[in-house]
């Protein structure tokens, strides 16, 4: 009924594709450029970012009134008159120039409906939930750190006219938001490379949440989330496990955490999040490393991460202090990997991890081997799949590694899993991208592993190096595939001869296939 409704409304108005949606993202960012109050992307991103969001805000609101008044419930909304977007942003020829500038940025202004009272921002960062945490309070955690940098009230009119072409009252339009995503994050990889923060791509997170597989009633976190790809993903996964209202209440209130320090990434989240239904996202606006580890306790703990941490970058001395003296550090990845650790609940059950890390992290000696001790020792790393150049493009072409741990023990042994590139290619490319679909055969070894040409297993006892002394030398977790021509002498002499066989088959297979293409 609610959907036949919105269709009336719709009228004909075409849906917001894809195309058309890139289409109105430049167009915004070609009259942005002509305001002298933004220097570059990194300004102007920002900015329609929050215009997007109010925007974005007004039309899911709408939705819910909708659906609240044939259920016969009363509606509260989050934003009240006359500060909702259709109040002052929706009429093409409405409030504009100085006064939308006044009204925006300033403590007290003329509102639209012609009375005085707090501007636009001053009145989004006052709300709060009155039962809770509710999404006025995750409204208000937006616009905190939020700024207004247009200087023409007139271009800014411009922008928000081509905003209000976006159209998120339709679950066709709202699968389109993604592009958007993506063509600002194409806009930051210059900055992230900088930072070290390079953005997960969305088959690399489906298999992450797959495979570590979250249930109802689980607490899930994030400490670096980004726009907060790994938190939707999970979202959707544990929504796909609920039967009953009081599983929805759970999935809502209980069971979703993120971290994310920058403002322009956490507004993303925090939009991203709320579009796929959550009413308020619980994401800590601050450092997730600004917190001392050795005060972290069980009720700080919870029962699976999901995460890229920032790698790269480093962080300042403040912040290193928060670790053991042994392993203090500047690079942000291995100070993440530690925090991870110490997160993790620490019952019997398998609470478990899945973590992004660089080569580097792999062989590097020091502190990181001390770290990978620990590691080893503590948990159970079970998994390290190895992902081949260019899966991160067009951020990095640093080779990534996906760790999978849990607290099932110490480590015995590692299972690695190489991640071959499709046939012909040599790496991955922005135009020619990673596909979940590739994941296929690596999901199917998961549950019923054996080595083979891309899967070995390795003895920690050759991972872990103590001198006579009993003093750690290394901790080398960068073991090169055995079947690719480097320590053949890992294979036992059956699966060495099983290997020789297969490879000598194939050789027949493509042999056949020249002959045929031939004929």
């Amino acid at each position: 009924m609610a959907r036949a409704r919105r269709s009336k409304e719709r009228g004909d108005r075409p849906l917001t594709t894809a195309q058309r949606l890139g289409s109105i993202v430049k167009s915004a960012r070609d009259i942005m450029r002509k305001d002298k109050g933004l220097s570059g992307e990194l300004d102007r991103l920002p900015m329609l970012v929050w215009v997007m969001f109010l925007k974005f805000l007004d039309d899911t609101e709408k939705i819910r009134e909708t659906e609240s008044a044939l259920r016969g419930e009363r509606f509260v909304p989050a934003i009240e008159p006359p500060y909702r977007w259709r109040d002052w942003g929706a009429d093409p020829g409405g409030i504009s120039g100085p006064e939308l500038i006044s009204f925006i940025n300033n403590d007290e202004a003329m509102r639209p409906d012609g009375e005085r009272g707090p501007g636009l921002f001053a009145y989004l960062r006052s709300l709060h939930g009155s039962e809770g945490r509710d999404r006025r309070d995750v409204v208000a955690e937006v616009f905190r750190d939020t700024n207004n940098r247009m200087i023409s009230g007139y271009l800014l009119r411009d922008v928000i006219n081509k905003v209000n072409e976006i159209h998120f009252d339709s679950m066709e339009e709202i699968s389109v938001l993604g592009h958007l995503y993506e063509s600002m994050l194409k806009e930051m990889r210059d900055a992230a490379g900088d930072s070290g923060e390079f953005y997960t791509p969305r088959p690399v997170v489906k298999l992450m949440v797959a495979v570590t597989d979250p249930r109802l009633a689980e607490t899930v976190l994030d400490p670096a989330c980004g726009t907060g790809g790994f938190l939707v993903e999970s979202y959707l996964h544990l929504k796909d496990q609920c039967k009953k209202v009081e599983d929805l209440e759970v999935l809502q209130k209980k069971s979703i955490f993120g971290g994310e320090a920058k403002p322009l990434p956490y507004m993303l989240c925090q939009m991203n999040l709320l579009l796929h239904g959550m009413e308020s996202p619980q994401i800590d606006p601050e450092n997730s490393l600004r917190f001392n580890i050795r005060e972290i306790g069980e009720k700080d703990r919870v029962d699976v991460i999901l995460t890229n941490p920032p790698f790269g970058g480093e962080e300042e001395a403040g912040i290193k202090g928060n670790f053991p003296d042994d392993k203090q550090t500047a690079e942000t990845a291995l100070l993440f990997l530690q925090l991870i650790m110490r997160r993790l609940r620490r019952h019997p059950r398998p609470w478990r991890a899945a973590v992004v890390v660089p080569n580097g992290t792999l062989f590097g000696d020091g502190v990181a081997a001390r770290i990978k001790e620990e590691l080893l020792k503590e948990f159970h790393l079970h998994t390290i799949v190895r992902l081949p150049n260019g899966v991160f493009a067009p951020y990095t072409s640093i080779p990534t590694n996906l760790l999978f741990f849990d607290r099932s023990g110490p480590t015995r042994e590692i299972w690695y899993y190489e991640h071959p590139l499709p046939e012909g290619r040599k790496n991955y490319t922005k135009t020619k991208p990673l596909a979940f679909e590739e994941f296929a055969p690596l999901l199917a070894w998961w549950q019923d592993r054996e080595e083979n040409g891309r899967a070995w297993r390795v003895p920690v006892e050759e991972v872990l190096k103590y001198d006579e002394g009993g003093s750690l030398l290394s901790a080398n977790l960068d073991i090169k595939n055995p079947d690719g021509g480097e320590k053949l002498k890992h294979l036992p002499p059956e699966k060495l001869v099983e290997s020789i066989l297969a490879k000598e088959e194939r050789i027949i297979e493509i042999m056949d296939e020249i002959k045929w293409a031939l004929r």
